[in-house]
């Protein structure tokens, strides 16, 4: 019986450690795709649902991405982050907030790493495979090793044939749910020079809130 058991737990961690070998393998190939782009847009949509506190919210929103280079725009504001600095536009109270680089917050998903994200601080296993729109879709899931962590769980669906994510399921630990889903994927765009620059004479009239 002990030789039994012994052999059995071995046969068991050699399938957990194929599966994990196997979402490496997705997840490495996902980020040498995105690597291999000049830069990207996209098209995207964000979901927030907790029955719990009855929150059921969804917004729209369109990120350009190149190099740690972004501009976002979300929720009717505008994020540029021009590799230093991020200016923070919100028309409804005219307000301009400016704010160094902060990567102090390891677990934030900021518009320059919801591709790679996954690369650090994630235990990872195959999941389920889903078939939406015709398109394969590989899911990933993944664990925060830090205890700290207040997500549970997040969820990374791959189609298999582009390599690109298609969705991020996000749980936080309260049983929160928020799912980023890509609606188009372009890459290699013409870009404006100033795309990634903040022009302080559009906002004449903002209250310019700087945080150093």
């Amino acid at each position: 019986m002990k030789n039994f058991l012994l052999l059995l737990f071995s046969i068991t961690n050699l399938f957990l450690y194929s599966q994990d070998a196997e979402a490496k393998k997705l997840l490495d190939e996902v980020t040498e795709k995105v690597k291999s782009y000049k830069n990207f847009e996209i098209d995207f949509k964000y979901q927030i649902y907790n029955a719990k506190e009855d929150i059921n919210q969804e917004s729209k929103g369109i990120v350009k991405m190149q190099g740690n280079k972004y501009h976002l725009t979300f929720m009717g504001n505008t994020i540029i982050f021009d590799g230093q600095s991020t200016y923070t536009v919100i028309p409804e109270d005219e307000e301009v907030t400016i704010s160094k680089a902060d990567d102090s917050d390891p677990n934030a998903i900021t518009p320059n790493k919801m591709l790679t994200f996954f690369n650090k601080g994630y235990k990872y296993k195959m999941d389920i495979v889903q078939n939406i729109k015709g398109r394969k879709i590989q899911y990933v899931k993944l664990t925060p090793i830090s205890t700290k962590d207040n997500r549970k769980e997040i969820l990374l669906g791959i189609d298999t044939t582009t390599k690109h994510i298609y969705n991020v399921i996000e749980t936080d630990k309260k049983g929160t749910k928020t799912t980023l889903t890509v609606n188009s994927f372009k890459t290699n765009q013409v870009f404006l020079n100033n795309q990634f620059t903040f022009d302080k004479t559009k906002y004449k009239n903002y209250y310019i809130n700087r945080i150093d």
